[in-house]
């Protein structure tokens, strides 16, 4: 049994961050120069996908949950 469901938009929201991270970290190393705005688009844009891929997955969750439990398939199992 999973310990957890998959979670693709923590997923995404995690690469952005963590792709936000490199950027800075790059510009504090002194690999290339970044601006100071650069990296507010780049998350706020990972925060909406992020959103976004959440809201489908629970919704796509929730409908292959009411097929799956069906009134007639829920009455027999409780008599078993």
């Amino acid at each position: 049994m999973l310990r957890h469901e998959f979670g693709p938009g923590r997923l995404v929201a995690g690469v952005v961050f963590t792709l936000a991270g490199v950027v800075y970290a790059g510009d504090a190393g002194g690999l290339w120069e970044t601006p100071w705005f650069a990296v507010i688009p780049m998350v706020v844009v990972g925060l909406f996908l992020a959103g976004a891929i959440g809201v489908l997955t629970r919704s796509i969750r929730r409908r292959r949950g009411r097929r799956r439990v069906a009134p007639t398939q829920a009455g027999a199992d409780a008599a078993v």
